[in-house]
């Protein structure tokens, strides 16, 4: 029966030799973890004359222990790497594999092999032994970051092509063996990885009190793990051109040091930086190294997560919301952004926010499936996520989690209700953020350290028409208050600037009621033109010409009920101090969706029991 394994494979392969596709058992299999790391697979691999236990599972196969993969398994290796780490040690990664019969069907160890023992051929004796002990297990200086989906390009590189006798790649020119990003340490001197940027940061500026500079962040993926690489100064102007996405390189010389998790989202506890002597150079050898790197986290578990994590998700868009335009309050300037509502198989659906021309350019008519890398997590209002500058979107991604995304969303997906997190802020109606009335708003003391958030169900009562506009400056980055000069020209004093048009812009002083009591509320721009159903510069333009129909809007806008988004803030102002609450949101009620919420809420106070 031994006949039916690689004989030789495991002293070949650690000798540096290639072997094709070697069919081996696994005798035993250890869980191993270490801090800030992913679980790993330790395995006992036989090739029917010896045994070796240096051997590493990579992360992404990792599901295959669950259910595939069992002790007395035999198993064709499709791809592998193996590394020398600290002291000529020898580990043997597997990145690709298949059970060729399951452990339970074979039932019995496959020949006699005995524990493998270097010598200076690197193969065994006629009997299938060497003469001294067993080789001690070896775990790498560095596991393999968590990666649970990987994608590769189509193309496959020849093992003559840009490799060495034991598979590993070299550099053209030269017989430097190529080192994996996961086995990196900054204990080593001398290294060299090969690897695709995966993500390039633009160029950002900075300037302090030391000076001022410039710099880019790139990360870079290989079959094992993923690295943040950083560049300033002299080196943005040498590489950052020369460097494109989607691209591999041969990176060397660069310094390896402790990564801080507070800038980087790569789930790596190293990270580099380029100096002067760091080398990048293009390989133009056909590679099959992934292409895409991720950790996916099913929407159900981010209730587990704390906030401001960075985190993998994948989920179909049911809902999305219109471009809206928000100003920041330190830049002051204004920001698009567009709020969605990704659902996947776990009946979960969270509110994901995106920016900018991402935003503006968003097209989910068809119910795309998006996946995304690194994006925040946040409890804003519950659970909801916000998809940063250094993120990757992509929409309908050649993923296997995709495809399965997109059939069960077309059978089933499309018809269900979602569940939403407790304290998430819904879309129209029924999933609100901390519900309130506004008796317990005014009794609860909000907004005395910090501002507080809430959402509550109201009519409006009135909405004041006096200085309820003003002329803004007509620059994206500026919304001060123009100064008329009297001569067909506006000054603004924050640009120092006169223009001849200007922009309007909305602060309306509003009456709110419900059930308990009443509240005056400040709503701007975006929450304004929700409650009269009119653009700005549409009112503006009434105000200019129709006095009657601009009296009108105003008078319509009563007694309409909507879902509220309120932030309450202590204020100061003369030595009087009072609650202060703005209008975040204003949105029309669905009905259907606050009905659930209500039914809810009964189920709470009946424990469970409606």
């Amino acid at each position: 029966m031994s006949s039916s394994l690689t004989a030789g494979a495991l002293p070949n392969i650690i000798g540096g030799k290639t072997v094709d596709k070697p069919v081996l058992q696994v005798l035993s299999s250890k869980k191993i973890s270490s801090s800030g790391t992913s679980e790993r697979y330790r395995l006992l691999l036989s090739d029917g004359q010896v045994t070796y236990s240096s051997v590493m599972l990579a992360i992404q196969l990792n599901p295959m222990m669950e259910n595939e993969i069992d002790n007395l398994a035999v198993v064709r290796i499709d791809k592998y790497l193996c590394n020398t780490i600290q002291n000529d040690k020898k580990v043997i990664i597997l990145l690709d594999l298949a059970v060729i019969t399951k452990g339970s069907e074979v039932g019995q160890k496959i020949g006699n092999p005995q524990p493998y023992r270097p010598t200076d051929s690197g193969a065994p004796t006629n009997n299938g032994t060497s003469a001294v002990t067993e080789t001690a297990p070896v775990t790498p200086a560095k596991p393999p970051m968590h990666s649970t989906t990987t994608t590769t390009l189509s193309n496959r590189t020849p093992m003559s092509n840009g490799t060495n006798k034991g598979g590993q790649p070299t550099t053209p020119g030269g017989n430097t063996r190529i080192h994996a990003i996961a086995n990196l340490t900054p204990y080593q001197n001398r290294w060299k990885i090969r690897a695709r940027v995966t993500l390039k940061s633009p160029i950002r500026t900075w300037s302090n009190s030391k000076g001022e500079g410039k710099l880019f962040s790139m990360n870079v993926l290989d079959e094992s793990g993923e690295i943040r690489i950083t560049g300033f100064n002299d080196a943005v102007d040498k590489f950052y051109n020369y460097v494109e996405v989607n691209k591999v390189y041969y990176i060397s010389r660069a310094n390896l040091k402790t990564a801080n998790k507070q800038y980087s989202n790569v789930n790596n506890n190293y990270e580099m930086t380029l100096n002067p002597d760091s080398v990048i150079e293009l390989c133009t050898d056909e590679s099959d190294l992934p292409t895409w790197s991720f950790d996916f986290k099913k929407l159900k578990d981010l209730s587990q997560m704390e906030p401001a994590s960075i985190v993998d998700v994948i989920g179909v868009v049911h809902q999305v919301a219109d471009v809206a335009t928000i100003v920041g309050r330190q830049s002051n300037k204004e920001y698009s952004k567009r709020d969605l509502q990704i659902a996947d198989q776990s009946g979960m659906s969270v509110r994901m926010t995106i920016w900018g021309t991402e935003a503006e350019n968003f097209d989910g008519s068809k119910n795309p499936v998006v996946a995304v890398k690194a994006c925040k997590l946040s409890d804003w209002g519950g659970r909801s996520l916000s998809v940063l500058s250094s993120s990757q979107l992509l929409c309908n991604p050649d993923l296997r989690e995709a495809h399965f995304l997109r059939g069960w969303y077309d059978r089933e997906g499309c018809t269900m209700e979602f569940n939403t997190y407790a304290n998430e802020g819904g879309s129209s109606g029924g999933s609100g953020s901390n519900w309130k009335t506004f008796a317990q708003a005014k009794s609860d003391n909000l907004g005395i350290d910090k501002p507080d958030y809430y959402t509550a169900k109201a009519m409006v009562m009135f909405v004041r028409k006096e200085n309820s506009m003003y002329m803004a400056c007509p620059t994206d980055s500026c919304n001060k208050k123009l100064v008329d000069q009297g001569n067909n020209l506006y000054r603004c004093e924050k640009c120092n600037q006169e223009f001849s048009t200007y922009k309007w812009r909305m602060i309306l002083l509003v009456s709110l009621i419900d059930c308990t009591n009443s509240i005056w509320v400040t709503c701007f721009q975006e929450s304004a033109e929700s409650l009269l159903g009119i653009s700005a510069d549409e009112l503006g333009a009434l105000k200019d010409t129709d006095e009657v129909k601009y009296d009108d809007v105003f008078d319509e806008a009563a007694f309409k009920p909507y879902i509220f988004k309120f932030r309450a803030k202590m204020e100061t102002y003369n030595d009087e101090t009072r609650l202060k609450t703005i209008c975040m949101k204003a949105t029309p009620i669905d009905w259907r969706e606050y009905g659930q919420h209500l039914l809810g809420e009964i189920k709470k106070m009946s424990g469970g029991t409606a």
